[in-house]
């Protein structure tokens, strides 16, 4: 059975035998002995998004007292959760990403942390996902955001709507009209000035 570690746009975990593009954590979250995880979904601030494989080095998932293995589809699924590059095994990535934030919030001289502490406020609402009402239209919204419209999660690209799931992306038959924002609005703005997120190959079509 696999384990439970796969994290979905809105934030949640499941379990699923779809293997992601990159790994990541938010902390310990998970007992070593049974593999499973705790109550608690996070316990830490810094949501990171890592390689999945790095110097060779080999882990067993959820197999000690380190940090919980979690997994996602591609970045713009980590991003839609609330997730950031890590600075040690995604030093460039996350160094192009702190460029784009800081260009999009029109700040400067930011520290990972302080990243960690405004997506930590947008990306949740009651320890539970929090939703952003959008201010520009579907096909203005920058490649690789991402929209939730009742129980489907949707990723935008080059004005297009692409259905979320485990295995990939799906064009959209539906219309989408009241799609609430995913994306946490600062990662939005990094979006807007040019961060480009790696993206599964489904959503090349």
């Amino acid at each position: 059975m696999p384990l439970q570690n796969r994290v979905t746009p809105t934030g949640d975990i499941i379990a699923t035998p779809h293997r992601g593009l990159l790994t990541g954590n938010r902390g310990i979250i998970h007992d070593p002995a049974t593999k499973t995880l705790l109550t608690r979904r996070w316990a830490s601030k810094a949501w990171l998004t890592c390689v999945c494989e790095f110097r060779g080095r080999r882990r067993e998932v959820m197999g000690g007292r380190s940090w919980t293995e979690l997994f996602f589809l591609d970045e713009a699924t980590a991003f839609a959760a609330g997730h950031r590059p890590c600075f040690f095994c995604r030093r460039d990535d996350a160094i192009r990403f702190r460029a784009a934030w800081e260009a999009g919030n029109r700040v400067r001289r930011v520290l990972a942390r302080d990243i960690d502490a405004v997506l930590h406020r947008e990306r949740l609402s009651g320890g539970k996902k929090r939703l952003h009402a959008r201010t520009m239209p579907l096909e203005e919204l920058p490649d690789g955001a991402m929209v939730q419209q009742g129980t489907e999660s949707y990723l935008i690209l080059r004005g297009r709507a692409l259905v979320w799931s485990p295995a990939g992306y799906r064009k959209a038959e539906n219309t989408i009209k009241d799609a609430m924002l995913l994306t946490p609005p600062s990662t939005l703005r990094a979006l807007g000035a040019g961060y480009r997120p790696v993206l599964h190959p489904s959503a090349m079509g």
